[in-house]
């Protein structure tokens, strides 16, 4: 039984945002519990409170008591609650300890003094449980975004820890990966697991969850049953906040223009890791100029690999881009282009939200900095630390700063991550503005309703190649749709 009562928590040197106020609920053993509601509104902040984080790690101001099987998480050590709290974070990364995958699933188990022969048991039984055989006697470095999350799950399931919580661990994963996770979750639920996970995408924990807990402004608004979550209505859960629970009669959300016929040709560009085959293989990429273009694939297809050389960052990939009379090799690619990473920790580095957003203009301009947090809902923000803020927040910082750059390409690596409806909806409208403007944007996404609310141009990649490009016309669409439904109809 895990049971919050009266639980507040204000971040130290922070103001209100992301902390909880007044907090209390019962969760017994074997739940499965949702967290939702728009980015902010605590949803992290509670996953740290349950695995003892806070205040072991995050310093604030914590009043009320949270008990696991009657024993208060605040008043013992960290490693303590780990023996039965697990975690599974929203960047993998930030939990691994060791460089391959072997060491990382023993870890745990070593730490708590198991006998060897248990923890070489308990080993083979999670890799076989979860299918991860090929994922063994890797380098944690050489995994996808997709694998690096399979690993941490199994990490987390080799200890067997009576309670598992998750933090947005679908946020950088594709279609098929998701599934592989809902089915991971499905087997912790069989095995009676307790599980919490903070989620904006719904639509893989559908008839699922147990319990939905629903937060606004850091405060329990609504407790709903998985009965009462799955029967709200599409226009119900887009008042709340709140991603759509299907997938399915996804349309695009306003008319594709039509392009003038100017291009943009990307001219070989290719790369391979040290000592490796080659990974990104592309000759000739010709796309619409002065559009906001889809970089779609499933984990490790070189999506990322692709941005990171498109836009100058990888010194072994030359390459070009042909923009008219411009022709852009590396060093001048740098120059002309800024790209939103995958893990925006990466590039934020000022003592502010507004600092980061100066940093990021040729000339600094005040007025126009307050402008772009105003339209991204981040002005009561300016002053905060950008390492203070949430995952979702983090993102809207990075996507500010690019908007503030005005640079002629402007990459983007899963922008949605850790965004809910609304915020994706306005991240959608910078798009529209930035195209608007004769900027040429590339988005690397797994998320088919943002990619359908701003995209007008499709790039399908697997195995470092293009596979497929095509307009989003209605026959675009439908090869969109179908390519993010067809796994998932598999797991519901």
């Amino acid at each position: 039984m895990i049971e919050l009562k009266n639980v507040s928590f204000q971040y130290e040197n922070a103001d209100s945002a992301n902390s909880l106020k007044d907090i209390s609920l019962k969760i017994a053993d074997g739940e499965m519990i949702l967290l939702c509601g728009e980015s902010g509104c605590g949803k992290s902040t509670l996953t740290r409170l349950l695995n003892g984080l806070i205040p072991n790690f995050y310093a604030g101001r914590l009043s009320g008591s949270v008990c696991i099987d009657g024993k208060q998480v605040e008043g013992q050590p960290l490693y303590e609650t780990a023996q039965k709290v697990g975690s599974v974070f929203q960047n993998p990364r930030s939990q691994f300890f060791n460089v391959d995958t072997n060491s990382e699933l023993a870890f745990a188990c070593e730490n708590m003094g198991m006998p060897e022969a248990e923890i070489e048991q308990r080993m083979d039984h999670t890799v076989e449980g979860f299918g991860i055989q090929k994922l063994m006697n890797r380098s944690l470095f050489e995994l996808s975004g997709g694998e690096k999350q399979k690993i941490a799950c199994a990490s987390v399931s080799v200890s067997s820890p009576e309670v598992i919580v998750l933090d947005e661990p679908s946020s950088n994963l594709d279609v098929f990966a998701i599934n592989d996770l809902r089915r991971i979750l499905q087997d912790w639920k069989s095995q009676g697991k307790t599980v919490i996970i903070a989620e904006h995408r719904l639509y893989y924990l559908r008839e699922l969850a147990d319990r939905a807990v629903y937060l606004k402004g850091g405060r329990i608004s609504r407790i709903l049953s998985g009965g009462e979550l799955n029967a709200l209505s599409g226009n119900k859960l887009a008042e709340m906040g709140l991603r759509p629970l299907t997938l399915d009669g996804l349309a695009q959300t306003r008319k594709r223009e039509e392009d003038d016929g100017q291009t943009v040709c990307i001219r070989d560009l290719a790369f391979a890791y040290e000592g490796r085959t080659p990974f990104l293989s592309i000759e000739q990429l010709s796309v619409p100029k002065s559009s906001c273009i889809a970089v779609i694939g499933h984990n490790g297809a070189g999506k990322t690999t692709f941005s990171r050389c498109l836009c100058g960052l990888e010194k072994r990939c030359n390459g070009a881009i042909q923009d008219g009379a411009l022709h852009l090799r590396r060093g001048k690619r740098l120059k002309h282009c800024y790209m939103v990473m995958q893990d925006v920790n990466h590039q934020l580095f000022c003592e502010s939200v507004l600092d980061e957003v100066l940093l990021s203009m040729e000339e600094e301009d005040r007025g126009k900095a307050e402008q772009i947090l105003s339209a991204l809902d981040l002005s009561s923000l300016r002053d905060v630390h950008p390492m203070a803020l949430s995952g979702g927040q983090k993102q809207r910082v990075a996507i500010a700063c690019a908007v503030a750059s005005q640079r002629d390409y402007i990459l983007f690596d899963e922008p949605t991550s850790g965004l809910d409806l609304r915020h994706m909806k306005e991240v959608a409208s910078h798009m529209d503005e930035l195209r608007n403007k004769g900027k040429t944007l590339f988005v690397v996404s797994h998320d088919p309703q943002f990619i359908l609310t701003c995209c007008s141009y499709v790039v399908h990649m697997e195995r470092g190649r293009v596979e497929a490009q095509y307009p989003m016309d209605a026959e675009g669409q439908s090869r969109l749709r179908n390519f993010f439904a067809c796994s998932v109809r598999q797991s519901v």
